[in-house]
């Protein structure tokens, strides 16, 4: 007979992969909420360069973990078997998911916080997906378009309201917490993440960064890059050949660094008209957010 830990484990693993099917990349999480798995670079001295987010190949990078590959998705539970509930990355295609998480901290009502900025803004909340904590705050799924970038934010939109976007995740409905079982809301488990109202979108968009003069050649940061693509496992191809070319062209150094990215993603399996069309999207995206 399975302990409570393994059958949670195992229950956490069927969430994740029944995730997975509807397109949300997923990673194993602990009981704490944190990603499960260890950083294996834990003991190295602090890199140089870039951080590694995977490009060693291993298990261990929190959401650069995340896939929607089932066979990569048993694997990362296989390596973490304390795993008691799953992460969904948040930012990532086909939903560029934005989760908007309505906390419960004291002197706080961050619903009624939310309520007064749609007024104030003009916007509505649509029907969406909603799960609801432990501690009894809600995590409201919204989608945002391709080309912006959300940033992760706490308490920045209105106290008790933070914001999951780029490079985070959202707790998955079933992951069991030391405080509880996270469940979608009555009438919301079968609908789509609603899209973000426009309204919304722009006061969650990052402010406009300043643009750096461009390097004359790629250097080590191009072949880190390269080499993150090349890296990749099925079901994070896209993923990473994506967020590599935002990271260069962010830099400067997208123009010199298309060709390699292109054919980095190519090796490993990946379409190059698929691939080329990545990469624009992600020069449109940075073009865009430096305007």
């Amino acid at each position: 007979m399975a302990t409570p830990d393994r059958q949670a484990t195992t229950l956490a693993l069927a969430h994740a992969l029944s995730a997975a099917e509807r397109g949300l990349a997923v990673i194993p999480l602990s009981r704490t909420k944190l990603p499960a798995l260890r950083s294996p670079h834990r003991d190295e001295p602090a890199p140089e360069g870039p951080p590694c987010h995977g490009a060693c190949g291993r298990f261990g990078h929190g959401v650069y973990d995340a896939s929607t590959d089932p066979g990569h998705i048993r694997a990362l539970f296989a390596a973490a078997p304390r795993a008691t509930g799953y992460g969904i990355a948040c930012g990532l295609p086909p939903y560029h998911l934005i989760g908007v998480d309505l906390d419960t901290k004291t002197g706080t009502d961050a619903p009624a916080a939310l309520r007064e900025l749609a007024l104030r803004h003009l916007f509505t909340i649509p029907e969406t997906v909603v799960v609801l904590t432990p501690s009894g705050g809600r995590h409201l799924w919204l989608t945002g378009p391709p080309d912006t970038v959300v940033p992760n934010s706490a308490g920045r939109l209105a106290p008790g309201i933070d914001i999951r976007g780029a490079g985070g995740y959202l707790v998955g409905p079933g992951s069991r917490t030391d405080h509880g079982v996270y469940t979608t809301a009555p009438g919301t488990a079968h609908l789509p993440p609603a899209p973000c109202p426009p309204a919304l979108l722009r006061l969650l968009a990052p402010p406009p960064r300043p643009r750096h003069p461009a390097p004359s050649t790629p250097g080590d940061q191009g072949h880190g890059l390269v080499h993150f693509v090349l890296s990749a496992h099925e079901g994070q191809r896209n993923t990473r050949l994506f967020w590599a070319a935002c990271r260069a062209y962010e830099s400067g150094i997208g123009p010199a660094l298309a060709d390699a990215l292109t054919e980095a993603a190519c090796t490993t399996g990946l379409p190059e008209r698929e691939a080329r069309a990545t990469i624009a999207s992600a020069a449109r995206m940075t073009t865009h957010r430096e305007r």
